[in-house]
């Protein structure tokens, strides 16, 4: 179902719902702004959550944007390993509610 190309109909999508599009812009650009944390940070924290909501197209867009902001491969492999950390534990964490009743 992924296809990138889906991307280009951005346009499309807030020409239809105009306000609603710039306030998801507007957010976007707020959230992803360099603040207190630096973008590069924000940007693989963004891929972190894209690897564990399983979103193909924020992954290519935060990937890309992270590189840009000087992510290297090492500080994108660990990030993965952060996501799989947290997806492994809600798992395990929600098993407790399997057990001892």
């Amino acid at each position: 179902m992924y296809d990138a190309s889906n991307l280009e109909r951005f346009p499309a999508l807030g020409m239809l719902a105009p306000s609603a599009m710039k306030a998801f812009g507007d957010l976007d650009a707020a959230a992803m702004a360099d603040g207190e944390i630096p973008v590069k940070y924000k940007e693989l924290m963004a891929i972190a959550v894209a690897l564990t909501t399983q979103c193909p197209y924020s992954l290519e867009v935060h990937e890309t944007a992270a590189r840009k902001a000087g992510a290297t491969d090492s500080e994108i492999a660990e990030t993965t390993f952060v996501a799989a950390a947290l997806r492994a534990a809600a798992a395990v964490t929600q098993g407790t509610y399997l057990v001892g009743k």
